[in-house]
């Protein structure tokens, strides 16, 4: 696609998305000439924008004169003319601000890094926190509540807790909670998640634990604790995005947000972002959810060492401002990642 377009093409496809991009109006050539130093008159400008049409890249709403831009012209614009620069350093000092560590635990940080995501983007800030799988162990804690009632509680080393309420075959004393747990710590220690979910069904078929009753309630008890790995996702600025002039359908506004309450479809958009590493962006219908038509996401992968543990981003509509949105996701995802390496 880029080959088949001459310069002057790009240049006015170009002047018609950032337009676009910031008045949320049709674009017309008459526009164009005037807010742009592409010394062409009107009528090529006309020309070079119905070949766009032509192309798939424009398109005319209703009986509007102007054009808009498709999403194959986003893509287009993204991968082959858009120049992303540095983060102004104004946005840097406050990303850092907001987004220390010290004395906070880490689900804290990241959802003050998706209202952070949210404020300096103007949209809708995520952040998906890391499987429980990838997570390293660092201690478990048994809490008795009442007779059969057991509170287990999961503290990985990158601060992430996890708490569980289990039921028990039969009564379990605190004490013997407390033993479980020492011998369940000093066993599991420096494990990931999913290495110590192998170790216990490897010793759950040890021969030794059919003789050792506390042994076998605690391997069992600790099964229990890590079974769930959803990963949690923190959602900020929902309100931005009922800002913006394409979105005053309240009917569409409703389905949008029905599909990130569920989260189930935003959580494998974020999976596939997770497997892909790195600046990733998704374009409307290129995301393959109908509801995410019209909306387009930018996300990077933040990191522990060489380990990609988590995504954040920006959502916004197809129409967000690129060139602003993609250096914002990916210095703060540098950033979490530096921060996490340092804990």
């Amino acid at each position: 696609m880029e080959e088949q377009l001459s310069e002057r093409s790009k240049r006015i496809l170009e002047a018609v998305i950032e337009d676009y991009i910031a008045t949320a109006e049709p674009v017309g050539s008459r526009t164009i000439t005037r807010s742009h130093a592409l010394a062409l008159s009107p009528a090529t400008v006309r020309n070079v924008m119905s070949d766009l049409e032509e192309m798939g890249l424009l398109t005319s709403p209703h009986t509007s004169a102007g054009r808009i831009p498709t999403d194959k012209a986003y893509r287009l614009y993204v991968n082959s003319i858009l120049e992303v620069k540095n983060l102004a350093r104004d946005n840097r000092e406050e990303i850092r601000r907001r987004c220390r560590m010290a004395g906070r635990d880490l689900a804290e940080v990241l959802k003050e890094t998706s209202r952070l995501l949210s404020s300096t983007s103007s949209y809708m800030g995520v952040v998906m926190a890391p499987h429980l799988s990838a997570n390293v162990f660092h201690q478990m804690e048994f809490v008795k509540l009442s007779s059969r009632r057991v509170l287990a509680i999961l503290v990985s080393q990158n601060g992430t807790v996890q708490n569980r309420l289990l039921e028990t075959g039969e009564e379990i004393a605190q004490e013997d909670l407390v033993r479980m747990a020492n011998y369940l710590n000093g066993m599991l220690q420096g494990l990931t998640i999913a290495q110590v979910r192998e170790r216990l069904l490897s010793e759950m078929q040890n021969e030794k634990v059919r003789y050792d009753t506390m042994m076998a309630r605690a391997l069992t008890l600790s099964q229990q604790t890590i079974q769930a790995d959803g990963a949690e996702i923190f959602l900020e600025g929902q309100a931005n995005i009922l800002e913006q002039p394409e979105f005053a359908d309240t009917a569409k506004m409703r389905e949008i947000f029905r599909t990130f309450e569920k989260k189930s479809m935003l959580l494998d958009l974020l999976d596939r972002s997770l497997s892909a590493g790195g600046v990733q962006i998704f374009i409307g219908s290129e995301s393959n959810l109908l509801k995410m038509e019209g909306m387009s996401l930018v996300t990077s992968t933040y990191m522990t060492g060489k380990d990609t543990v988590g995504v954040l981003g920006v959502i916004g509509p197809t129409r967000m401002g690129y060139g602003r949105v993609i250096p914002i996701v990916d210095y703060t995802a540098k950033l979490i990642s530096r921060l996490l390496e340092v804990e």
